[in-house]
């Protein structure tokens, strides 16, 4: 009976070591490892430019262009010009 309460004793005195290790703090706090850069945050992804093609009973096309970078557009608008009238 002797050996079992001494067992007992001894797992309760591992048992509580064990948690207290656990559960202990360092007292330095690490710093977070990614930062919010606020150059990230303001950038808004491109949109390319949408195009409507159509073709009339001529055989001739038309287009609608749209989009919100004005040089993207402009930059269409000529290669439809320039690809369309080869044909």
């Amino acid at each position: 009976m002797s050996t079992f309460k001494f067992l007992i004793i001894l797992f309760s005195i591992v048992l509580l070591l064990s948690v207290q290790a656990c559960s202990r703090t360092e007292d330095k706090q690490q710093q977070p490892v990614f930062k919010q850069v606020p150059q990230i945050q303001e950038i808004k992804p491109e949109r390319p430019a949408k195009i409507k093609l159509k073709r009339d009973s001529k055989e001739g096309y038309s287009w609608e262009i749209s989009g919100d970078d004005v040089e993207e557009i402009i930059k269409a608008d000529k290669k439809l010009r320039k690809d369309l009238k080869s044909e």
